[in-house]
């Protein structure tokens, strides 16, 4: 098992879970973070954390695209270890439906 990012992190990114992990498989694009599957030791102590609620195991219903997704950019972004401010419209576009179509950016984060 691993947890992955959904689509509810994008035009929010949260980061309060890259300062619980353990082991640093956070990665961040320009408005959202993935986790790297192989790197994640499914300890879950970053769910909880999420205050966009955008982050799932990969053992619930429909997640395969989300573990190749969370795989394909861990391996493009740069690593976040450190918790940065979320994106100043995350309030609003929290639980907002049909987000990886609307602003999804492939483009890389700062890390850090």
């Amino acid at each position: 098992m691993t947890y992955v990012v959904i689509d509810n992190c994008i035009a929010c990114k949260y980061t309060d879970c890259v300062e619980v992990c353990p082991v640093d498989c956070f990665y961040e694009g320009e408005n959202m973070l993935v986790i790297h599957p192989d790197e994640c030791i499914d300890c879950g102590v970053c769910e909880p954390e999420c205050p966009a609620d955008a982050i799932r195991p990969d053992t619930e219903p429909e997640m395969e695209q989300w573990v190749e997704f969370n795989r394909k950019y861990s391996e493009k972004w740069p690593v976040i270890i450190t918790k940065k401010d979320p994106l100043p419209e995350a309030t609003e576009r929290d639980g907002e439906t049909d987000k990886l179509n609307k602003y999804f950016s492939e483009n890389p984060g700062e890390g850090g």
